[in-house]
């Protein structure tokens, strides 16, 4: 399962379940950690969402655990937990998803692992950050998308308070777990120290959120409401055309000029010239570019912007993903072999030159790997 990608040499012991923690540490499994997930005798909830080629390997679990090592332990029981404790003494990163109440009841705070290990990187991955007020509150993507802004936000640009169509929330904050994890070991390869680490997807996705709608909200006192205004304009959306739709941004005044020029619209005038002219007026200026969207088709749009360089393109779905000739060309999906059959992954996004990323291997049956984990914690570690 090892692969030299950059992080080739790391193990980490993963305790986390559902999407946010798995997401992370896939990513950093895909970067050529070993990442040893310890599962409770059910196994991870996600194992059973979805449809899966067997029982327990839905296809949302097998992406987000690809390339991961499955030990079961039932840390209810104290020769688990002490199997647990021989993984951490020799592990580099400790990461969980568990309240921190729970996490410490079971003896495996982060004052316990250190104790055990202290250079070990410590993560915990939390719905809310246990110095404020709301600590220790149950959260999941839904709940932390209507706290952060995220279903207001969507209410202003269509009319009506809805998520996300994706899992935003889990998502952000697990690339957000990705970055301060290979942060807290880039310190402790300078300083040998290891830390704890808290990433609660609350204050992650407030950030998130806030990096451009804080806005005018930002200056005392305030210029203006929490809003950038472009992205929550009602007319913002895919432009309907003849026989379709088409997503196009004409920004720059560069591509305003290309824009007008060729298209010669009845509606233009000085008042749009300039980038800061059009921003004020923003929902108005889409409104009237979605006018003129609708007197072509998709096809014609496409081959009288490409050659301006005006961004545009066709609304694909997402099965079209997966047929995509510029991720097919670019080698993006990787064909993995499984007991369970052939899987085709989206492989990691970032390259690197000299210690690529690849997908390390498939999802583990639940407890696949418990005997060699116990073999290696015991002495017979073949590495």
């Amino acid at each position: 399962m090892k692969h030299p990608g950059p992080l080739s040499g790391v193990r980490v012991t993963d305790l986390t379940a559902t999407f946010m923690g798995p997401y992370c540490t896939q990513i950093l499994a895909d970067m050529g950690a070993d990442v040893i997930k310890i599962e409770p005798p059910a196994g991870d909830t996600t194992r059973y969402v979805s449809v899966g080629p067997e029982p327990a390997m839905a296809g949302v679990f097998v992406n987000v655990n690809r390339g991961k090592r499955s030990a079961v332990l039932d840390l209810r029981t104290a020769g688990d937990k002490q199997a647990l404790r021989r993984i951490a003494e020799r592990t580099d990163v400790f990461i969980h998803s568990m309240r921190a109440q729970a996490i410490g009841r079971l003896g495996f705070g982060y004052d316990d692992v250190a104790a055990l290990n202290p250079s070990v990187v410590y993560v915990n991955c939390y719905g809310f950050g246990r110095r404020g007020t709301d600590a220790g509150r149950v959260a999941y993507d839904d709940i932390i998308q209507a706290e952060s802004g995220m279903v207001a936000a969507q209410e202003q640009l269509t009319g009506e308070a809805s998520y996300s169509a994706t899992i935003m929330a889990d998502k952000i904050s697990g690339l957000t777990a990705v970055y301060a994890t290979v942060m807290a070991l880039f310190h402790r390869e300078r300083t040998g120290e290891g830390q704890e680490v808290e990433v609660p997807m609350f204050e992650t996705m407030a950030s998130f959120m806030l990096a451009e709608h804080a806005n005018g909200a930002l200056f005392t006192p305030p210029l203006g409401p929490a809003a950038y205004p472009r992205p929550v304009a009602p007319n913002r959306k895919p432009y309907r055309t003849k026989d379709g739709y088409i997503s196009a941004l004409v920004y720059s005044d560069k591509q305003w000029a290309a824009f007008t020029g060729a298209v010669r619209p009845s509606w233009d005038s000085p008042e749009f010239a300039t980038l800061e002219l059009r921003s004020r007026q923003i929902d108005r200026v889409y409104g009237l570019l979605g006018e003129t969207f609708a007197t072509r088709t998709t096809g014609e749009w496409l081959d009288l912007l490409r050659p301006l360089d005006i961004p545009c393109a066709p609304v694909r779905s997402l099965d079209e993903l997966f047929d995509s000739e510029h991720l097919n060309s670019a080698g993006f999906f990787e064909t993995v072999e499984a007991p369970y059959g052939p899987v085709r992954f989206p492989g990691p996004p970032a390259w690197f030159s000299r210690t690529p990323g690849r997908v390390a291997g498939p999802a583990p049956r639940l407890g696949e790997h418990t005997s060699q984990v116990r073999d290696e914690i015991n002495g017979q570690d073949p590495s």
